[in-house]
């Protein structure tokens, strides 16, 4: 006599009631799944997952708040995401982010069936995909980032770039200041000068990049040296070949 399988956790999240509805009806025909909650977006969603601890996500992918992409780089990495949609252009980015399978809407009974198999043989597994190339696959190509989403303790904090002051880097982290405070998140400068518009960002030091809105000036700083004098009086360093770019692209 075959063991019956073990009871999977299953979180649905979409921002569409009758989309949620849907899936509700597709798992009744599978009683090993046991539904612990429902997101209308991405916030519950992390919220949610940190409090239920599911083995899969049904995760859609456009929602407000966080889109699914921005999801998945905010909960653990051995949390098993099938995405749900009615676009089929995210299609390639959910599998180069290691998604078990990615349901077009609208799909059959049959096909959920399928994704919730291959589901079931990947409960548990790590997916081996960094944080950064979550948020490089969130974005369209040859777009950058609109905002950042930070963990700041219980906190998530959504950041819109162009409230960014200055961003400096320290190792595997960035400290970015903005709206009158700072806020660490675990990413290196190298990335994120590659994922905001270079005509706003400028990398001016090796640890620095700076929002051009925000300089006021440049000034001597020590023998060879310049600095930022930003609009509120704060300072930045700037090395000779960022003097360069920032001069560059303000037009002095």
């Amino acid at each position: 006599m075959t063991a019956p399988s073990a009871e999977r956790r299953v979180l649905i999240v979409d921002d569409e009631e009758p989309a949620r509805r849907l899936l509700l009806e597709y798992l009744r025909a599978h009683p090993q799944w046991s539904v612990v909650g429902q997101a209308k977006n991405g916030l519950e969603a992390v919220k949610l997952t940190q409090e239920q601890k599911p083995d899969l996500l049904l995760l859609d992918v456009q929602m407000p708040k966080l889109d699914g992409f921005e999801v998945l780089g905010l909960i653990p990495a051995e949390v098993t995401v099938v995405f749900t949609t009615a676009f089929d252009e995210y299609a390639v980015r959910a599998f180069e982010v290691h998604a078990v399978d990615y349901l077009l809407k609208p799909f059959s009974a049959e096909r959920f069936g399928q994704a919730l198999a291959r589901a079931e043989a990947r409960v548990g597994t790590q997916r081996a995909v960094a944080a950064p190339e979550l948020a490089r696959a969130a974005r369209a190509p040859d777009s950058h980032l609109e905002r950042l989403v930070i963990r700041d303790g219980a906190e998530l904090l959504i950041v819109p770039t162009a409230t960014i002051d200055y961003v400096r880097g320290q190792d595997d982290y960035v400290e970015v200041f903005h709206d009158a405070r700072s806020s660490l998140t675990q990413q290196t400068l190298q990335h994120l000068e590659g994922a905001l518009d270079p005509n706003q960002f400028v990398r001016v030091h090796r640890s620095y990049l700076l929002n051009v809105s925000r300089v006021a000036r440049i000034e001597p700083w020590g023998q060879g040296s310049k600095m930022a004098v930003l609009k509120d009086g704060r300072t930045v360093p700037v090395s000779r070949s960022g003097e360069a770019r920032l001069r560059a692209v303000l037009g002095v």
